[in-house]
């Protein structure tokens, strides 16, 4: 007898942790905490959108925050976001050096960390999302070159580059792509290159408008590493009676500045490809919750390590090629921008 009810509670011991085994492996929630360092331009728009809309169609879900620029603010938000014990941490940071800190943070709560859009330096990132910076400084400078050889004949003349918030990775790449295509001319002559707070259209309007008097309107090409920046430089131009004699190339092709194109105001701009770029990071996200495997497109030093990195596309467009590159796009992709919005039809 007491042999028979040895064998039956150890039959329902077994049941027990079987049914324990079982509970610890049911599929628990993944949350991911997405964090850009601001809304301002009308592009995070898009990130924000695609980024949640792949989470949610893989199962996952989404706290978003930003950081309106605000270095310390961000590290607020990231605080709120381990406290509420998120999986993965995405972030897109307001000072690639200083987010440093919120990588060791995560860590310690056992958050792998992916930096988005801009490189985190100098810590054991886990993975980081982009698009090629160095290769929109390129193109913006090649299509410079091809407007100055139509425009004035000659590639020569004085250039100013309005860089982003200084400790960016990206307005740092970007400049220095300007710069690999620049350095072949040696009569092009970068007179300003200056860093802009916030990325900020008036800052820059400010930087141009004095340029604009101290050259005495002698300026050729204006590069600026954001679209925003770019509205700024056309403000500027217009302002100087100088509609369409300056080149000026942006990059994030927000609305606006795709209208300030078809208007003849500004030169050019890049498509940086949002919506690959939040889709993807979104996926990473997911597998690195999940510790699934992630294949790399490249590995890029970050000052501590080298780190995992996917690359997606970028699209350059001037008046020529905005209808293929943003409204009419490839390969079933849906507009960036639709024709009613961009040319008010």
């Amino acid at each position: 007898m007491k042999k028979g009810i040895t064998v039956i509670l150890l039959i329902l011991m077994c049941i027990g942790l079987i049914g324990l085994i079982g509970c610890k492996q049911e599929k628990k929630d993944v949350t991911i905490g997405f964090i850009l360092s601001t809304m301002q331009e009308a592009r995070y728009q898009k990130d924000k959108k695609f980024f949640i809309e792949k989470v949610e169609s893989l199962g996952g879900k989404v706290l978003f925050d930003e950081a309106n620029n605000d270095g310390n603010l961000q590290l607020q938000k990231v605080e709120n976001m381990l406290a509420k014990g998120i999986d993965v941490l995405v972030i897109q940071p307001c000072n690639a050096d200083a987010a440093a800190t919120f990588v060791e943070m995560a860590h310690k709560d056992n958050v792998p960390v992916i930096s988005y859009d801009r490189l985190i330096g100098n810590c054991d990132l886990d993975f980081y999302l982009t698009q090629d910076s160095f290769k929109v400084g390129v193109v913006q400078a090649e299509y410079m070159v091809d407007w100055l050889k139509k425009e004035k004949g000659a590639v020569k003349g004085n250039i100013i580059i309005c860089m982003g918030q200084a400790g960016h990775s990206v307005a740092n790449e970007i400049t220095r792509g300007n710069m690999s295509i620049i350095d072949k001319y040696p009569d092009l002559k970068v007179v300003v290159k200056q860093n802009h707070s916030a990325w900020a259209p008036e800052q820059a309007l400010e930087t141009v408008t004095n340029a604009l008097t101290k050259y005495k309107n002698d300026i050729q090409a204006v590069l600026c590493n954001n679209s925003g920046m770019a509205r700024g430089v056309v403000t500027a131009s217009n302002e100087a009676g100088l509609k369409g004699k300056i080149f000026i190339a942006g990059s994030d092709a927000d609305l606006q500045n795709c209208k300030m194109i078809v208007a003849g105001e500004q030169s050019m701009d890049v498509l940086k490809g949002i919506i690959p770029l939040a889709q993807k990071s979104a996926e990473v996200a997911m597998k690195l919750a999940k510790g699934q495997t992630i294949k790399a497109d490249i590995k890029m030093n970050n000052g501590f390590k080298d780190v995992d990195v996917i690359v997606t596309p970028i699209d350059p467009f001037n008046k020529g090629n905005l209808d293929k590159i943003i409204i009419n796009r490839a390969g079933g992709l849906p507009s960036y921008h639709t024709q009613a919005d961009v040319y008010g039809k």
